[in-house]
């Protein structure tokens, strides 16, 4: 009997953003794919290091067997061919990973195979995979290097952006063109009327229907961390609550510093738009930039 895969929350990610493959990427770069394969071969029993990515899959599979139910299922999307992909394979078992599916495209782009697997969520290493991720209508981020992080809590805990993120880019357009006042004055005519969906809008959905599936658990918490001030916050309310979507905490910060509010929900990721709010927030938590789109909606 086939498996349908809308049964569960599916995260697509690269084995780059699941564990810290750079060192073996910068041997591709720099000295191409024989040298590369060389490595890979000479290193195959070697245990890979858990990358940026890890800790919240690690948590995600965890809720598969605190609730003795499959409701997420993770997919390994790897550019290796299947003679370079043992030592995955191998860091996969030691982990105790319960990953079963893996994606080796053989250096092809990634992208093509997510519609495959009804992919909710691609975490990747590769700009242009989730790029062409993104136009295509699925939710993706660009996962920053790894870095050491102190997230000790059990409980799932994500974090968005609002504009260009969970929402459309249009009213940021507004700020870039015409400035704060004008966005301000925009969102507060305005605050009757839903935002249109942004890139990561399908993968919230799907988080509140895990979460409802999860209900009285607590294993996951959800949070946007926006610019915005409360009163063109009050379009972001309205609008969740059109969509009939409950996010646990949200902030809108007015010009804060989002790193430091990050740290304190202390976030197993973070998505954003901006290169200038995602960077220091991968500091502190891991982190994925949301790159621009065509803004097309997976269905």
């Amino acid at each position: 009997m086939s498996v349908s895969f809308h049964d569960y929350l599916v995260i697509g990610i690269s084995s780059r953003a699941l564990f810290d493959l750079e060192e073996a990427n910068e041997i591709f770069e720099t000295q191409g794919l024989d040298a590369y394969r060389e490595y890979q071969f000479a290193h195959e029993e070697d245990i890979l290091k858990p990358g940026s990515g890890f800790p919240l899959i690690k948590k995600f599979l965890d809720i598969n067997a605190k609730m003795n139910k499959k409701m997420v299922e993770v997919i390994v999307m790897s550019r290796n061919s299947a003679e370079t992909s043992l030592r995955i394979i191998n860091s996969l078992e030691h982990y105790d990973l319960d990953i079963g599916r893996m994606v080796m495209s053989g250096g092809e782009n990634i992208s093509r195979y997510l519609k495959a697997f009804d992919v909710d969520l691609f975490l990747s290493a590769n700009a242009k995979d989730v790029e062409l991720a993104i136009e295509d209508g699925y939710p993706a981020g660009l996962i920053y290097p790894h870095a050491k992080y102190d997230l000790p809590s059990d409980q799932i805990r994500i974090a968005f952006d609002a504009d260009a993120v969970l929402f459309s880019d249009q009213s940021e357009q507004i700020y870039k063109a015409k400035g704060l006042d004008a966005f301000v004055a925009n969102e507060i005519k305005n605050q009757d009327t839903a935002m249109e969906q942004g890139p990561m809008a399908h993968f919230l959905f799907r988080l509140a229907q895990l979460q409802k599936a999860c209900a009285n658990t607590h294993y996951l918490r959800t949070a946007i961390v926006t610019a915005r001030d409360k009163n063109a916050g009050i379009r972001v309310i309205k609008t969740l609550r059109q969509w009939h979507i409950i996010v646990d905490e949200i902030f809108f910060l007015q010009g804060a510093k989002k790193a430091d509010i990050l740290a304190s929900f202390g976030a197993d990721i973070f998505f954003d738009d901006q290169d200038i709010h995602a960077g220091p927030a991968s500091e502190v938590v891991p982190s994925a930039r949301v790159l621009p789109t065509n803004n097309k909606e997976k269905t």
